[in-house]
């Protein structure tokens, strides 16, 4: 069973997961609920208690910079639809994932995502990750390799806002 390609895949996951586990590592409520702007994407809780998250008409630099909730969030929410739509029913939606409401349950839910996804990954060959049948969201009629290499970059892309964000929240005016 040929796995080389899978394998190079796993290895990027790895070195993107290490990444965003440093900057969850220590992370609190306080700093996710924080917003570096006056504007910018974040987290609502709504009337049914639940955090729902903003979701931007563009991507213009002009909305702001995202809060902390807003960017694990946004982990969440890609992993979950890429693994609905690439492993199960295909029947979630944006509007089904919501925020966890704290530091400890952000930490929890990307961990047990990241461990589903690595899971689901591991039991594929490189001629499944060749194949297209897999790719239904966020792109299709590809090979299901160009799927796990998004997200890989997703994560680390996410990884660093989150980072980033924890910086300035280190450092801003009291």
């Amino acid at each position: 069973m040929a796995t080389e390609t899978r394998d190079y895949l796993l290895r990027q996951l790895d070195t993107a997961w290490m990444l965003t586990q440093y900057h969850l590592d220590g992370l609190a409520t306080e700093e996710c609920l924080w917003r570096p702007a006056h504007v910018g994407l974040h987290v609502h809780r709504a009337a049914d208690s639940r955090w729902r998250a903003d979701w931007p008409e563009h991507e213009g630099y002009d909305i702001g910079p995202p809060s902390i909730a807003w960017l694990t969030w946004h982990v969440g929410f890609w992993w979950s639809m890429a693994l609905d739509h690439s492993f199960g029913a295909a029947t979630l939606a944006r509007e089904d994932v919501t925020w966890p409401g704290d530091a400890e349950g952000v930490r929890e839910w990307l961990g047990r995502l990241h461990g589903s996804w690595r899971a689901a990954l591991e039991a594929l060959t490189d001629d499944d990750l060749r194949a297209p049948e897999r790719t239904r969201w966020p792109i299709q009629d590809r090979p299901f390799a160009d799927v796990v290499a998004w997200a890989n970059l997703e994560l680390m892309k996410n990884a660093a806002e989150i980072g980033y964000a924890r910086f300035l929240y280190a450092v801003r005016a009291r």
